[in-house]
């Protein structure tokens, strides 16, 4: 299972968000870039960054700082936050170096697309799905779909993904314990690689969420505030 710290940016600085919620943010670094580093120092081979200023508004806006951490640290770098069209998934994959970019919003409402450009990238392309009550929402967390998480990670499997990152927004940055059955119900349901996310909140919480089957976790907050040992948990992944 691939262990990724995570990096959320607003305004150009490392944060975490309760439960999504924009109005409800906690810095915890001024230097993203630095953070990246700290990661790496620590044993991490990936790092998933989010531009959440860009996931509600569409537009990039803290592009060259994830631009900078994939050339400046070496690390695999999973990122995703306003990517709605081929110009700007092109920038992130030729030009940026990510090793993975992920499609959210704009896989739900542009499948077309997200089609082309699985179908161009292959597995440098993710998808996002970030479940509220089991159901997909969009724009950065701030507006839920008729879809259900599951139904429409088989959708994206029919297209060719290989690899989604699952958020269960009611537990994130809550550090309350992953959705590990709905993860595992992922897993089983579509047979996709599964990145788990939200929730982990201790060392035995990551052990947890690996029974589910999931390729991969992020952890952010429980990280930032001293309650899972990274360097430990990569070790043991």
């Amino acid at each position: 299972m691939i262990i990724l710290p995570a990096i959320d940016l607003i305004g150009g600085k490392c944060v975490r968000l309760r439960q999504g919620k924009y109005d409800d943010v906690t810095v915890y670094n001024d230097s993203p870039l630095d953070q990246a580093f700290a990661f790496r120092d620590m044993g991490a081979e990936w790092i998933h960054v989010v531009d959440l200023d860009a996931a509600k508004s569409g537009v990039p806006e803290n592009h060259l700082i994830i631009k900078e951490i994939a050339e400046k640290t070496g690390l695999k770098v999973d990122t995703g936050g306003g990517i709605r069209n081929m110009d700007t998934l092109a920038r992130w994959i030729e030009d940026y170096g990510v090793s993975r970019a992920v499609l959210g919003t704009a896989a739900v409402k542009d499948p077309e697309f997200t089609a082309n450009a699985i179908a161009k990238y292959g597995e440098k392309v993710g998808i996002g799905i970030d479940a509220h009550d089991g159901y997909v929402s969009v724009n950065g967390w701030t507006s839920d779909s008729t879809l259900k998480a599951v139904d429409f990670a088989l959708k994206c499997k029919e297209i060719g993904a290989k690899t989604v990152v699952f958020t269960d927004i009611s537990r994130d940055g809550m550090l309350t314990g992953p959705a590990t059955e709905a993860t595992r119900e992922m897993v089983e349901k579509t047979g996709l690689d599964v990145i788990a996310s939200g929730g982990i909140g201790s060392d035995s919480d990551v052990e947890l969420i690996k029974t589910s089957g999931c390729a991969g976790v992020i952890i952010g907050k429980a990280i930032y505030e001293g309650k899972v040992d990274l360097a430990k948990c990569l070790r043991n992944a």
